[in-house]
Formats: C-alpha cells, sequence, structure tokens
C-alpha cells in the first residue's frame, strides 16, 4: 500500500542504482532488488498527486578516500558513467524529476542534502534543500537503499532541517556491516521525529 502525496511533499528515491540493487552489484545489498518494484509503486503515487520526485545516485570519481583502495570503508562501487553508478534498469524514470549526485568530488555522499571530505571531516550542503524550499516542499518520504546507510542519513538530515519525514521500511534494504544495523537505523530515524512504516 502506498503513502499519500501532495505538492507540498517529495519522494526522495535514494541510490537506486546496479551497485546496490542488483545481484552482480559491487555493493550488493541484500535484498536490494525486491524494493525496485515498490519503489515504482511510490513513484507512480507521488506523480499522479503533483509531488515532486527526486532520484539521488552515487557518482564517485574512480580514486577516492572513500573506498577501501584508498583507505576507506567501502569497496569500489557507482563511479560514474559505469553500468554500476546507473540507476536500475527496472526503476521507474521520470523525465522531470530532480537528480542529486553524491559524492562526486570524492567526498563521503550518504545523505541527499549534505557531503562531507573522508580526510578531513568537513560537511557541505548538496543543493536539494534549496530545491525543496523552492518548491515549498514540506513533508519528504524517504525510499530506496541503503536503510542503514544512504536512507539514515537522508532521514535524518531531512528532520534536522525541519521537514516531516516518512520512512517506508519496505521500500529499503539494510546493508548491515554489523548485525542490527537495519533495525538500529528504523529506531535511530523514529527517535529523530521520522514517521516508520
Amino acid at each position: 500500500m502506498t503513502t499519500t502525496y501532495d505538492p507540498q511533499t517529495a519522494l526522495l528515491v535514494v541510490d537506486v542504482q546496479h551497485d546496490f540493487a542488483h545481484p552482480e552489484g559491487s555493493l550488493f545489498v541484500p535484498g536490494g532488488e525486491q524494493v525496485v518494484g515498490r519503489v515504482n509503486q511510490e513513484i507512480h503515487a507521488a506523480r499522479r498527486a503533483g509531488a515532486t520526485i527526486v532520484y539521488t545516485q552515487d557518482w564517485h570519481p574512480p580514486r577516492t578516500p572513500h573506498f577501501t583502495t584508498d583507505g576507506g570503508t567501502w569497496p569500489v562501487h557507482c563511479v560514474r558513467d559505469t553500468w554500476g553508478a546507473a540507476l536500475h534498469e527496472e526503476l521507474e524514470v521520470v523525465p522531470e524529476a530532480l537528480r542529486i549526485s553524491k559524492g562526486t568530488g570524492g567526498e563521503d555522499g550518504y545523505s541527499a542534502f549534505s557531503v562531507r571530505d573522508p580526510e578531513t571531516g568537513e560537511e557541505g550542503a548538496t543543493e536539494l534543500e534549496r530545491l525543496l524550499r523552492e518548491r515549498d516542499i514540506e513533508r519528504v518520504v524517504v525510499v530506496g537503499l541503503a536503510q542503514d546507510v544512504c536512507v539514515r542519513a537522508t532521514a535524518l538530515d531531512a528532520a534536522s532541517l525541519g521537514f516531516a519525514v516518512e520512512v517506508l521500511g519496505e521500500a529499503t534494504r539494510p546493508v548491515e556491516l554489523q548485525e542490527g544495523d537495519g533495525q538500529r537505523a528504523l529506531e535511530e530515524m523514529a527517535a529523530a521525529g521520522a514517521t516508520v512504516r
């Protein structure tokens, strides 16, 4: 069952890319492919209601301190202009939707709203908040991958910026570097004021 949408709501489709959502992806999230159809249902509902739709994508350079090959946390993934970085082939892509690319300069791009230098820790904003404010968006619905990484960071940032936040648990999956990370992420988002369904 889809949630409700209106023109003051934005659907944030977080990182439904081949490297995360396809079994052959380099950082495949277990069950990631299962969210694609569910996310498409939300996209259709949001579009019918005149809501804003936003797609986010990791869009990394080939070398970055974000990757284990250069001292970071994660295996090489979502390198710009590769199959792995492309939105999943079965994802409904709406032409008029907004696109936010994350980690383009080698930053840690977990949240759709902010990036962080992996060496200095310095944070900067993406253009997403400005784009949503220009459209008088008051509420965001967050779906996609991964529940305990980029979905979590996006929902927490949205709540801290004053948006009403709804996270659809059945339209996301955790990567779980540590067992229980997914459940902890849901609890943390709820504690920050998000409605978790």
